[in-house]
């Protein structure tokens, strides 16, 4: 099934995977109400994990990359949670990015941009949302970027 938002996502140049399964004890979403609490997803493309320290190994453009795949594993968790109809999604609610840098490194909105600029274009008014980026000193499987999210759905 393909609506408007996946429309969007091809017209991008990006096709939603299958959702991502959890690494361990854990489930990669949670429904409440109309809410969807997806699980932190972790940097990772179609040639594996994407690793580095921020400051240190990755630049900020490529920290920002890591974090576009991160929201395009979220997405694909909320397709998941909407029976395969990503057109539920009423509204990107909160993001919360964790990147793998050093102590001096600044620039970890710029890392998350990366998230938010797909989801806005992607999803427009529906992708608007709030935010905290925040530095970890280290991240699992010394991944660059790990995002969780809430997603409002109908």
């Amino acid at each position: 099934m393909s609506g408007q938002f996946e429309q969007n996502l091809a017209n991008l140049g990006v096709t939603l995977p299958e959702a991502p399964m959890p690494a361990a004890n854990y489930v990669p979403y949670v429904i409440v109400g109309d809410l969807v609490y997806v699980s932190g997803q972790i940097s990772q493309n179609s040639d594996g994990l994407i690793i580095g320290k921020l400051g240190d190994t990755l630049t900020t453009e490529q920290g920002a990359e890591a974090a576009k795949c991160c929201a395009i594993s979220l997405l694909s968790q909320v397709k998941a949670a909407c029976g395969g109809d990503l057109d539920r999604l009423v509204r990107v609610v909160k993001l919360t990015g964790f990147v793998n840098s050093t102590a001096d490194y600044t620039e970890q909105p710029q890392v998350i941009n990366g998230a938010s600029n797909l989801i806005g274009e992607a999803l427009g008014d529906a992708g608007k949302h709030a935010r905290a980026a925040v530095s970890a000193p280290a991240l699992p499987l010394g991944v660059a970027v790990e995002i969780e999210g809430i997603f409002q759905i109908k």
